[in-house]
């Protein structure tokens, strides 16, 4: 799977629309001027999730791990992570969907 390689600063959302933030970068490989995400981190969900609360749902999404990432570029000896890398959102279940990220790098 060939994808833009994501980076920190990447506009990042559930599938609720709650915005979502790595909770770290790989500060050795940049672009677009941004620290790329490799696959090991995961991302924090803001309370914006529009899931429903327990008792009516199983919302909101409080995190996200990405479960692919990469396969023939790393950083630091970790899989980077691209724009169509697949994730699962905790305690809901549902992904992670890349709204933008830069459009220079791509990788496989």
């Amino acid at each position: 799977m060939a994808g833009f390689l994501l980076h920190s600063g990447a506009t990042v959302q559930c599938a609720h629309t709650g915005g979502a933030q790595p909770t770290a970068s790989s500060p050795r490989v940049k672009v677009a001027g941004q620290a790329l995400v490799t696959q090991p981190t995961s991302y924090s969900v803001s309370p914006d999730c529009k899931a429903p609360r327990p008792t009516a749902g199983n919302g909101p999404c409080v995190t996200a791990q990405w479960t692919s990432g990469a396969t023939r570029v790393k950083s630091a000896g970790l899989p980077v992570l691209l724009d169509g890398s697949a994730a699962t959102c905790v305690p809901t279940g549902t992904g992670l969907s890349v709204i933008s990220t830069q459009q220079r790098v791509k990788g496989a």
